[in-house]
């Protein structure tokens, strides 16, 4: 499909609900409208999302949060070639809420309806700002999910190692928790640790010296845990999180390097993506960005609003499967929501990291 093709995009599988308006041509993206409503406020009390009182927020949001994108996009529903809506992986209420919002607009203006993978949406979020073409190495960070993927093409991702336990970004926000920064947790870290020693503590790097890509966070957790209970004062909070964050950054650099040198795309030079919510964190980035250079690579990276959850991922992932004629024969009215949905499904039944479980592989 070589015409320009303008899709509406709805993210809802965890705490934001936000809809976008994205206009595809010529393998090129153009943001017509972005709108993100988080909900930090219903959360905060709770320091950590709630998946009942997520889903009912959504449920109120989303018809509004939709119409402001078309009215900020100044197009009617007319003039949308499909819709596009996380169908997981996510908390199952907000992911059924996004879903039935997107079927519902796609069938009444008789267009096509594109189930997405959420995390098919981080995979291609740098291609919303950059020239990315395929292939290139992914480091997925975020709260839920933590693990390199080769990006051969749309919709061929190969797992090629991931955390055994914790992701990154539940890692941070449970150190927040226990220190009592606040939700979210994970920027509430990076700004304390700001002004704190990264020395202060010698954590433990889990699996740094092992081979391979796996990773693992509960033990560094738990050895922060138990040095939090003597901190009281904010020089000795700072000092804990510039700690736990100078051996995150350890971890995921030496990962990285490792992932990058074993790396060979093609004659174009190898890309470095890093995308998901903890994408954001400035010292991360900076390791990341530096274990690059030392591979001969090209980090990539979204902008910042679109690190966090944000529909103009999801619209972009519509947009380029729709371009490429990848909707299966069908409408997508027939899709259903699923809690879990690993990229690489094929390794996630065969060698699942975490298990199975009734609900299908998790990772």
């Amino acid at each position: 499909m070589t015409r320009a093709l303008t899709i509406l995009g709805i993210e809802t599988s965890c705490d934001e609900t936000a809809a976008a308006v994205l206009r595809l041509e010529e393998g090129r993206a153009t943001l017509l409208s972005d709108v993100i409503r988080t909900q930090l406020e219903e959360h905060a009390p709770y320091l950590g999302v709630v998946p009942e009182i997520a889903a009912r927020a959504h449920a109120e949001l989303a018809d509004a949060v939709v119409a402001k994108a078309m009215a900020e996009a100044g197009i009617g529903y007319d003039a949308l070639d499909g819709v596009a809506a996380t169908a997981g992986p996510g908390l199952i209420g907000g992911v059924l809420v996004g879903l039935m919002t997107g079927k519902a607009v796609a069938q009444a203006a008789g267009i096509p309806f594109i189930p997405v993978n959420h995390l098919e949406g981080h995979a291609l979020s740098p291609r919303l700002a950059s020239d990315c073409p395929f292939p290139y190495l992914l480091l997925l960070v975020s709260g839920g999910h933590c693990q390199f993927l080769e990006v051969r093409g749309l919709g061929e991702y190969k797992r090629l190692g991931s955390t055994i336990d914790d992701a990154v970004g539940e890692a941070f926000d449970k150190v927040a928790k226990l220190m009592g920064l606040g939700f979210p947790g994970g920027p509430a870290v990076e700004q304390l640790a700001a002004s704190g020693n990264p020395k202060a503590h010698d954590f433990p790097r889990p699996l740094l010296n092992r081979p391979g890509l796996e990773m693992s966070f509960a033990g560094l957790k738990s050895a922060v845990a138990r040095v939090t209970e003597g901190a009281e004062t904010d020089a000795a909070k700072a000092d804990i999180c510039a700690s736990f964050q100078a051996a995150i950054c350890d971890v995921l650099s030496e990962k990285s390097a490792r992932a990058l040198a074993g790396f060979d795309p093609s004659p174009n030079g190898k890309r470095f993506v890093v995308a998901g919510g903890v994408a954001a964190n400035k010292a991360i980035r900076a390791a990341l960005e530096t274990a690059a250079a030392a591979q001969g690579a090209q980090l990539i990276a979204p902008p910042l609003r679109h690190c966090t959850d944000n529909a103009a991922m999801i619209a972009l992932a519509g947009a380029e499967r729709l371009a490429a004629g990848m909707l299966d024969g069908t409408d997508g009215l027939d899709a259903g929501s699923r809690p879990r949905w690993p990229l690489d499904e094929a390794a996630a039944l065969s060698a699942p990291v975490y298990g199975g479980g009734h609900k299908g592989a998790k990772a």
